[in-house]
């Protein structure tokens, strides 16, 4: 008994022999182990659960939104999938401030970047991102891997505490009959343990599994999209839709502390990631005691300068020109700036306020081929925009919300052009055969729950579960500096005396997490309990 009394972590590190999933809903992570046991790989895994969480946590992905994966396959290659659409060709300033403006007294000049509506609906990634991942890097069939999604929309499922408290906002959003069927039930959101059925989105996700992605995009299901954006004055089209396909990039990267972190690249916000990390190594952030108030501040003005200049440049390479924000020797000269007390005058320069606590899903997988994928979805605002396509069950994404209608702004609205995104999943190599995939949901939250996680497993030599169990911080857009309930006595006190305005928040807000490893075949994995998610090994 004495050794379990040492042991601070709320649940066990899970092992398993052949493939272990990680993510936020057991049954998604079930969908997943299903699938490598029919004879899938990690990627195909990847994809059966990212379709599972669209039905059983609505709440936070779907269909209508966007797709990312970072992965380290079996032949040794570090690669990333980015799957998210631009703005329609319609879409500008000019046409989206006069658009809003119409009917009302407002003038279009002072009109900004609405929160939900028809014009923040960018063109929806998942669908073929999904596609392109299963045909590119799997082994089974698109079908294949649909059906457990496929199943759960159909028959149904019961829905879990966290996921039941989140689908209240759902009776506020949507205003159109076919939405509100197509996701409440009895009108109303669904209470923990009731059986929900989504049939809709079981018959979009039949046609895709039958079609391909085309039916999305070119078909039927486009026409409908279109249909639906422009019926509330948006601006969308079928063209848009088909023109668009996902791609596959380098990861941007850097070293902490012998470890190499893998990002991706904008317009993504991996850059803040690694350039905090680059920072804070700089600073040697890791070298304090781990439960100290001079780590968590050297940690936190590392993230915020990092911020402060990722808000400022992040956007979309083909329209802005991006500095190297991962350079150790800008990072240096960023590490220099910070004293014992907060840094003033650094604003957190936030693109949009609504990514401040997004709604995103995380998984992750490894299966004993060698591959590892941290594979991130998500609508960014919970149900997305409030448009629910047709009766096609697609409720549609609101991340043209992160725009600028500023013309002086590098992230302002162009036709075409992709926002600022707050999805990044995360692949590190801790040692010559030893691979981690993980992420940390929840927008801003996710680039410093990154930094805190590969602190904790490198700096303090914690186990996958203690990294993700470990209390944690995060800057928010108003500057104030939040510190988990849990975190260590009197750590809020003394941040508040080096001139930080403190916050202690609940668990919840500060994202879930999912890491997954592969140590010289070695497979394992942990969830964060700070969400109903669960890691399986078999």
């Amino acid at each position: 008994m004495g050794d379990l009394d040492k042991y601070n972590s709320r649940r066990s590190t899970v092992y398993g022999q052949r493939g272990v999933v990680s993510t936020s809903q057991p049954l998604a992570a079930q969908a997943g182990i299903e699938t490598l046991r029919r004879g899938g790989n990690a990627f195909d895994a990847a994809v059966a659960t990212a379709a599972v969480l669209n039905v059983v946590e609505p709440t936070s992905t779907g269909i209508g939104g966007d797709v990312f994966g970072l992965y380290r396959t079996a032949d040794g290659d570090v690669g990333a999938m980015r799957s998210c659409g631009g703005a329609p060709a319609e879409a500008t300033v000019e046409t989206v401030r006069a658009a809003v403006a119409d009917g009302t007294d407002t003038d279009p000049a002072d009109v900004e970047m609405p929160d939900t509506g028809p014009h923040t609906v960018t063109v929806p990634g998942t669908a073929r991102g999904w596609e392109t991942t299963v045909e590119e890097l799997g082994r089974l069939t698109l079908s294949e891997v649909l059906d457990p999604a496929i199943r759960y929309a159909t028959d149904g499922y019961p829905v879990t505490e966290v996921i039941a408290s989140h689908w209240g906002y759902a009776e506020e959003l949507f205003t159109d009959a076919h939405a509100r069927e197509a996701y409440l039930l009895n009108d109303r959101a669904p209470k923990a343990g009731e059986t929900m059925r989504l049939p809709k989105l079981g018959a979009t996700m039949e046609a895709i599994a039958q079609e391909g992605a085309d039916v999305v995009y070119e078909g039927h299901i486009a026409e409908t999209i279109a249909q639906e954006v422009q019926s509330k004055g948006g601006f969308l089209t079928v063209d848009d839709l088909a023109a668009f396909e996902p791609e596959f990039l380098d990861p941007v990267s850097t070293t902490y502390n012998g470890v190499e972190v893998f990002e991706l690249p904008p317009n993504n916000q991996g850059l803040i990631a690694l350039e905090a990390l680059n920072i804070a190594q700089a600073r040697e952030a890791g070298e304090y005691d781990l439960h100290s108030v001079d780590r968590v501040h050297e940690f936190a003005e590392s993230t915020r300068l990092a911020f402060h200049d990722g808000h400022r440049y992040i956007t979309d390479p083909n329209y802005e020109e991006i500095p190297q924000l991962n350079a150790k020797s800008y990072a240096r000269e960023r590490a220099e700036q910070i004293g014992t007390e907060r840094l003033e005058d650094v604003s957190f320069g936030v693109p949009n306020a609504n990514a401040e606590d997004a709604d995103t899903v995380l998984l992750c997988v490894a299966d004993d081929e060698g591959n590892v994928v941290s594979y991130i979805n998500s609508r960014f605002a919970g149900f997305g925009s409030g448009l629910v396509a047709g009766e096609t069950g697609i409720a549609l994404q609101n991340r043209g919300s992160s725009f600028s209608l500023d013309e002086s702004h590098p992230n302002k609205l162009e036709p075409g052009k992709r926002p600022f995104h707050t999805l990044i999943p995360a692949v590190a190599r801790l040692a010559e055969d030893d691979w981690a995939a993980f992420g940390v949901m929840g927008g801003y939250m996710q680039p410093q729950g990154h930094v805190q996680v590969v602190s904790n497993l490198v700096d303090y030599g914690m186990s996958l579960q203690e990294a993700l169990d470990e209390p944690r911080w995060r800057y928010r857009e108003d500057g104030s500096l939040a510190v988990e309930e849990h975190i260590a006595s009197g750590i809020p006190t003394k941040l508040a005396r080096k001139g930080h305005d403190v916050r202690i928040l609940p668990g919840l807000q500060f994202g879930g997490a999912q890491i997954v490893r592969n140590e010289s075949g070695t497979l394992s994995g942990a969830t964060d309990p700070r969400k109903d998610g669960l890691t399986i090994g078999y």
